[in-house]
């Protein structure tokens, strides 16, 4: 078998690998190599199948790698009953899960298998309305004081969902790291992230983009409708602040 590094060196060779020398290339590539074989992969769906139950093997559960998050989505487009065999339990996700608050994610770890993005969404502003408490999910939002008191593990465990299910597209550090070469402004994140166009904001639900080929960053939502004080408070919570610092090291 070829080495590692003589396989990422040859970019335009995906079609001449054996179905693991293509996995072992989508495992260990840098960010661009690995965007660059995401059809590769899809279109040899039926492969992926016939290497069973040891397909994710090599793929760590309580991770955020993506790779395996976009090879479940696959499975999920064109063979959703072999994902029988790799999950742990029928109502739950592949990805191992905390919560402070006894929060199930199976729920979410299946929209995101079924690229229902927009319920998952919706999942996602419940879970942080229980996280602050009981008056914001009487209110039905969230304030930006109630943030910093919100449970740390389940605020990662939403972020590392988000990045695992979206090729690393989305999620609150994805957010915060486009907003970081904005230099700060958030004026410049709404277009950016697709939030605001042509200085409208864009209509909720009917014209944000559910799917895969929306813009970096723009999911989760966050009521920006309120200024910038809740997403601000969010992508500062200590423990998203920590996880952040991990990831870039």
């Amino acid at each position: 078998m070829r080495s590692v590094k003589s396989m990422l060196s040859n970019t335009n060779s995906d079609t001449n690998l054996s179905i693991k020398e293509l996995l072992e290339r989508f495992s260990k590539g840098s960010i661009r190599q690995r965007k660059s074989l995401v059809a590769s992969v899809e279109a040899r769906a039926t492969e992926l199948v016939e290497v069973g139950p040891e397909l994710l093997l090599s793929f760590d559960p309580n991770g955020d790698d993506w790779a395996p998050g976009w090879i479940l989505q696959v499975l999920k487009r064109h063979h959703s009953d072999f994902l029988l065999t790799l999950l742990p339990e029928k109502d739950s996700g592949w990805f191992r899960t905390e919560s402070s608050r006894g929060i199930d994610y199976g729920s979410l770890q299946e929209n995101f298998l079924c690229e229902n993005f927009e319920e998952a969404d919706r999942f996602t502003s419940a879970v942080l309305r229980q996280l602050a408490g009981p008056e914001a999910e009487q209110r039905g939002y969230v304030y930006f004081s109630e943030v910093p008191s919100m449970s740390g593990k389940d605020l990662v465990t939403l972020d590392r969902l988000w990045t695992v299910y979206s090729q690393g597209k989305y999620g609150f550090s994805k957010q915060a790291s486009l907003l970081g070469a904005l230099d700060g402004r958030y004026d410049l994140l709404w277009p950016r992230i697709g939030w605001k166009k042509e200085g409208v904001w864009t209509r909720y639900p009917s014209s944000f983009d559910w799917t895969l080929n929306a813009p970096e960053g723009h999911m989760p939502l966050v009521n920006q409708l309120r200024g910038v004080r809740l997403i601000d408070a969010l992508l500062n919570h200590p423990a998203l602040v920590v996880r952040r610092e991990g990831s870039s090291k």
